[in-house]
């Protein structure tokens, strides 16, 4: 017998959102480690907000809904309100009543930039790295570390001379036609005016050049787990000295092994690993400062294996984590929402580490 195609929908439910989601869904065990995350960091949510005034949208759900975002690859904060309105999954996740207003995309976007004043995705990535940790999920040994472009959210029209002596073309003054074919523009005479901290990069001999900041990520061996990460300004010098930084934050004096392309392997950089008592299980040019002191050990062959686990991460941030093409200007913000990236990655990493176990 065919059924009848009601369309009047049912003004009260008598299931909520809890019971709506799956016991199985991937996004419980997150939501588990996100809550015991933003337990511990309690006393850093009360020193940033004020004693009276206004109450303003929780950090918790606050930090919640942007890991949506990021896990979800959802384009834009307005997307997010749109998608809280009526994704039940959505507002279990943030913790929202069904009956609850979504809250207004310019209110939403003030209180997110509190929190990156305060550096709130760096205490959240430890957090989550602490409970990796706990978890057994670390090694404290071997070590590897890449490099990549991120695109800014600058377009080549807006690369113009630090002078001030381009030429305007008066066909359309709103937005002018621009010809820079032939004409030699580099960091030191030119500068964006819409992010002015980008930077022209490219990323090899024959690449296009794109205004770019540098993403740096330190990811341990045993597990794939990013341990430490950072943005810079994309000049072409920024990748062996954000390395040796991430290397000197590793806890411990034992000596450790990294791992890292052909583009590491520099004198002045190896050296320096040595003297932080650092095995350069680097990949060798043809010219390589890299010898068979190193070389002749099996570990070198498992570093070199393993390193290109690094790839998954920056290919996971570039397509999920919506950082092919950053939507926020300047390296502070960033820098913020590479970390907090980085964050969503080890969460992920974490509960499929652990579902695969049990």
């Amino acid at each position: 017998m065919r059924g009848a195609d009601h369309q009047q929908s049912r003004m009260f439910s008598y299931l909520s959102a809890e019971e709506r989601v799956p016991k199985d869904h991937p996004l419980r065990a997150i939501r588990a480690m996100v809550d015991a995350a933003l337990r511990n960091m309690g006393a850093q949510f009360e020193a940033i907000y004020a004693k009276v005034g206004r109450p303003s949208i929780a950090p918790e759900k606050l930090l919640r809904a942007l890991l949506l975002q990021v896990l979800y690859t959802v384009r834009s904060e307005r997307m997010l309100m749109e998608q809280l309105n009526y994704n039940l999954l959505f507002r279990w996740f943030v913790g929202m009543n069904l009956d609850d207003a979504v809250w207004d995309v310019t209110v939403f976007t003030k209180n997110r930039a509190r929190l990156l004043a305060a550096g709130i995705a760096k205490s959240l990535f430890a957090e989550v790295l602490g409970q990796a940790g706990s978890l057994n999920l670390l090694s404290s040994e071997h070590f590897t570390v890449d490099g990549t472009l991120i695109e800014a959210w600058a377009s080549h029209k807006s690369f113009k001379r630090k002078d001030g002596s381009d030429q305007a073309t008066p066909d359309d003054p709103g937005n002018p036609t621009v010809d820079f074919h032939g004409e030699q523009r580099t960091n030191a005479t030119h500068q964006s005016t819409t992010d002015p901290e980008a930077r022209l990069a490219r990323k090899g001999a024959g690449k296009e050049a794109k205004l770019s900041y540098a993403g740096h990520v330190l990811m341990e061996n045993r597990n794939g787990i990013a341990v430490n990460g950072c943005v810079t300004l994309a000049d072409g010098r920024a990748e062996p000295e954000a390395a040796l930084a991430m290397v000197e934050e590793i806890p411990g004096e034992q000596r450790i092994t990294l791992g890292g392309d052909k583009g590491y392997d520099r004198k002045e950089f190896v050296q320096e690993l040595r003297d932080h008592q650092v095995t350069p299980h680097i990949a060798r040019k043809q010219t390589s400062i890299i010898d068979e002191r190193t070389t002749r050990h099996p570990g070198y062959a498992i570093s070199q294996q393993k390193r290109k686990r690094i790839e998954e991460i920056f290919g996971w941030l570039k397509t999920v984590g919506g950082l092919r093409k950053t939507r926020h200007r300047g390296l502070a913000r960033v820098g913020w929402m590479f970390t907090f990236a980085l964050a969503a990655y080890n969460l992920l990493r974490m509960r499929n580490l652990v579902v695969a176990a049990a």
